[in-house]
């Protein structure tokens, strides 16, 4: 849909410059006048060579960090006393990404009929999700707008970074894995056959782990169209099993019991929770809805129905560690303790502050110990292929030179 720029006039006379998607000039200049606005000018949208350039729609779309910089950004202006619609409009303006732009702009037409701010953006869930929405609710209900703007742009800033240390130390190892193996199928469709050749015209029985060798060579020569098929058919059967309700538990428990990862999906987990209930709490959002929006940001099964758990339990009037403290293996007795502690003497958002920061600490070691056992780990997998593969090469060779010696 074509987004026409205008011009227009309110009934006090104050000019309006904003855009609006529409099919026409006529579309537009029925809605304009629909909100009791005069309009002065409608420009069509720039085609042929004058137009803009569009991004690719996996380019265009708003990521963790343009929530960011428009929290801080919008924060910034409502602070200096610039009203909203007037703040939305400047932000809008200067939004890099067009569905960022569009966003706002039908934020602000909507906020101009008089509707509430989170109302407005709450019609734009693929942006601001259900956290966002809660905080500035309870912006525009304590009229700290902008502290709180302030807040979800500092938890955001934290959530990337946490993401991107994750990001950062699985990088390595699967760059390493993936030359692994690629290195392994060379050398079982490159080496083997030929020396299989030499073996063929030699003689001889083969021993058990030559005759396997050659048989998975053969394979992966003779049906090569069908090993991108088997890869496409697990990665699609174990995302379709992980929609199910069963296979989300399954997979999301065995996650929590890794060796190496484990450790760290855990401590991430509680220092997300911890930060996101604490903003919540901080913010002045109700402990039920606290804990309800916190589980939507779980990303793990077990988690999520822990926080069930403890919302019920919460609703009948006990309290948040008592339930925590039940599951020692996913919230350690730190954790509950804590909480306890925060309950007992009324700073609960205070304490899940410090648990966040402990965890966060937590999260850069356990990325180090998965780094660091990670890569002996691959080191160990090349080393064992090769030496299979060295293995049922050359121990039939040595078996046939010994026959021909003796």
């Amino acid at each position: 849909m074509p987004v026409y720029t205008y011009t227009a006039r309110d009934r006090t006379g104050k000019v309006l410059q904003a855009t609006m998607e529409a099919t026409s000039q006529r579309d537009v200049a029925a809605a304009l006048r629909d909100k009791g606005l005069f309009v002065s000018e409608i420009k069509a949208p720039k085609t042929g060579l004058n137009a803009d350039l569009k991004m690719p729609a996996f380019l265009d779309r708003v990521g963790l960090r343009d929530v960011t910089i428009f929290s801080r950004q919008f924060a910034t202006v409502i602070n200096a006393g610039l009203p909203v619609v007037q703040s939305l409009n400047i932000l809008a303006r200067q939004a890099d990404k067009q569905q960022m732009r569009n966003a706002l702009n039908r934020v602000r037409e909507d906020v101009e009929t008089g509707q509430p701010l989170s109302d407005a953006l709450s019609k734009h869930g693929s942006i601001f999700n259900k956290l966002y929405i809660y905080l500035v609710k309870a912006g525009e209900v304590s009229g700290n707008l902008d502290g709180i703007l302030e807040r979800v742009a500092m938890y955001f800033e934290k959530q990337a970074a946490l993401r991107g240390k994750i990001r950062s130390a699985m990088t390595y190892p699967m760059v390493v894995l993936v030359i692994a193996l690629a290195v392994t199928y060379f050398l079982l469709t490159g080496i083997v056959p030929q020396f299989a050749q030499i073996l063929d015209q030699l003689g001889g029985d083969l021993p058990l782990i030559t005759r396997v060798l050659v048989a998975i060579s053969d394979f992966l020569r003779d049906f090569w169209w069908l090993n991108p098929l088997i890869i496409a058919g697990l990665v699609v059967g174990i995302t379709l099993y992980y929609r199910t309700n069963n296979g989300k538990h399954v997979i999301d428990r065995i996650l929590l019991r890794l060796p190496v990862l484990g450790p760290l999906v855990q401590k991430s987990s509680i220092a997300s929770f911890s930060s996101t209930f604490g903003l919540l709490l901080k913010s002045g959002v109700n402990i039920v809805e606290s804990i309800e929006i916190t589980k939507g940001t779980a990303g793990n099964i077990i988690i999520e129905d822990i926080l069930v758990e403890t919302k019920n339990a919460v609703q009948r009037g006990e309290q948040v560690s008592v339930t925590l403290s039940k599951y020692p293996s996913v919230y350690p007795p730190l954790v509950s303790s804590m909480i306890a502690i925060g309950e007992e003497t009324g700073a609960v958002d205070s304490m899940l502050e410090k648990i966040a920061s402990f965890y966060e600490r937590e999260v850069d070691e356990a990325v180090s110990q998965l780094t660091a056992a990670l890569e002996p780990m691959l080191i160990v997998f090349l080393g064992v292929v090769v030496g299979f593969i060295v293995a049922g090469m050359f121990l039939p060779m040595f078996a046939i030179i010994g026959q021909l010696s003796g």
